[in-house]
This record gives structure tokens, C-alpha cells and sequence, in this order.
């Protein structure tokens, strides 16, 4: 079982989406967790997430998925579980977003943001959880030592 869950190919396919995805969703993460590039930090986030009606355990986890889980794909380490965290605060974005429309506020003339962000951050979730973090990933090496 634990080495399914490491269990990666050399795709550079899965190299590039996993550290992209990372460093897109690593200043979101920072924002919710550090206070950096304008956000909240940490005690800012869980006040307002949970003011909005999100359960205290669910706001952490939004937290640190967005924060350790976008560190930890751009290593490739425990890239499946990452890769589900963000896919699932990405689901529950998109369903936040959706009375906003599709799109994404570039002109400014919408309410707030559209959910099309959130649609793509899930596919990439979903192909990371099926592929794994592939090549150049902790993962490999541990499914090396796991033989």
C-alpha cells in the first residue's frame, strides 16, 4: 500500500505540473499562513474563514493545505495527498466562486472572481493524484528505498 502511494514514473509531465502548481498556490498558502503579499496570516484567515460559516478543523486544514501542501509539490513530496488537499480547497473555491460566473475579474466590472482559476488548479489535482509526482520528486526516492 505505501508504495502505490509513492509510486511515480520519470514523466517530465508530471515534473512541470507539480512545480507549477506549487509556486502558483505557494503565495496563496503564504498569504493565509504567513500574512505575506498582502493576506491575513494565519490568525486572520482562521477568524475569517470560520466567521463565514467554515468549521475550525476545515479552516486549518484549508491553511496549511494551501501553504505545506504547494511546498511539498514543488519537491514532489507526498504528492498524492498534496495534489487531493489543494484539488478539494479548489472544489470548494470553484463552488464559493460560482455565483460570480466563470471568469476570472480581469476588466474589474464583475462582483467578485469567476471559478475558471479553480477548474484548472483541479484538473492539474487530479492528473498529480493519478500520475504522482514524477521525475526529480522525493517520492521517487522513496519508492526506491520502499523495493
Amino acid at each position: 500500500m505505501l508504495q502505490r502511494f509513492f509510486k511515480t514514473d520519470s514523466d517530465l509531465g508530471s515534473l512541470i505540473l507539480r512545480v507549477v502548481a506549487g509556486i502558483v498556490m505557494f503565495p496563496h498558502g503564504a498569504q493565509k499562513l504567513l500574512g505575506w503579499f498582502g493576506g491575513y496570516g494565519f490568525a486572520g484567515t482562521m477568524g475569517y474563514l470560520t466567521n463565514v460559516g467554515i468549521p475550525t478543523p476545515i479552516a486549518f486544514l484549508v491553511i496549511i493545505g494551501e501553504s505545506i501542501g504547494s511546498i511539498a509539490l514543488i519537491f514532489g513530496f507526498f504528492t498524492r495527498l498534496s495534489a487531493l488537499g489543494i484539488g478539494i480547497i479548489m472544489i470548494g473555491a470553484a463552488l464559493v466562486h460560482a455565483p460570480n460566473g466563470f471568469f476570472i475579474n480581469w476588466a474589474g466590472t464583475q462582483q467578485g472572481e469567476g471559478y475558471e482559476y479553480h477548474i484548472l488548479f483541479i484538473a492539474i489535482s487530479v492528473v498529480l493524484f493519478i500520475k504522482g509526482g514524477g521525475k526529480a520528486s522525493v517520492d521517487s526516492l522513496i519508492e526506491e528505498k520502499l523495493d
